[in-house]
């Protein structure tokens, strides 16, 4: 039963460190971007309105794919003085609890923005801004993908903790 939880936790987490790097490389887009566009504006009196929508658009997709990837590599903040003096069963309930909540919640955000993203695909929505981007509910389908994978490594928590509840105990521990 512990090989399968290690099977699916690390499968699952395989996923979300792949779309983790992804959403790092957009970071460097993202600094690259603004370089550029704080370049063209001082040095060329260069500047766009569709740029400039490009930095919010790329920082959106890496906060959405870096929320997963975050909680992934353990960068998420614990600020509970109960938490670490826990026994390690009894963390690893707190834990699995926590992590079922979490994947509810994701997977209902995920549920409830699709229909954000339908209605932005109907319309054709694009910037209200002359000149600026277009096509406005590519950005918007982030959402639900991002919220399912964040579902996803909670699948992959939620696994680890049960793993370690159902995992043989040593005798001092309890």
């Amino acid at each position: 039963m512990t090989a399968l939880l290690d099977k699916i936790a690390n499968g699952a987490s395989g996923i979300v460190r792949i779309t983790g790097q992804v959403a790092a490389w957009s970071g460097l887009a993202l600094v690259l971007l603004v370089a550029f566009n704080v370049l063209a504006r001082y040095l060329f009196s260069f500047g766009t309105v569709a740029l400039q929508e490009a930095e919010w658009h790329l920082m959106a997709v890496g906060a959405l794919f870096g929320m997963a990837y975050g909680l992934n590599q353990g960068g998420e903040v614990r600020v509970d003085i109960f938490h670490a003096r826990m026994r390690p069963r009894a963390r690893a309930a707190v834990d699995l609890f926590a992590s079922l909540c979490m994947g509810a919640t994701a997977l209902i955000i995920a549920w409830l923005s699709i229909a954000y993203v339908q209605s932005s695909f109907a319309i054709n929505e694009g910037s209200p801004d002359p000149g600026g981007l277009g096509y406005r509910y590519i950005l918007k389908a982030c959402m639900p993908v991002a919220f399912a994978l964040l579902a996803l490594q909670n699948i992959a928590m939620t696994a680890e903790h049960l793993r370690d509840l159902i995992r043989p105990r040593p005798l001092a521990e309890d």
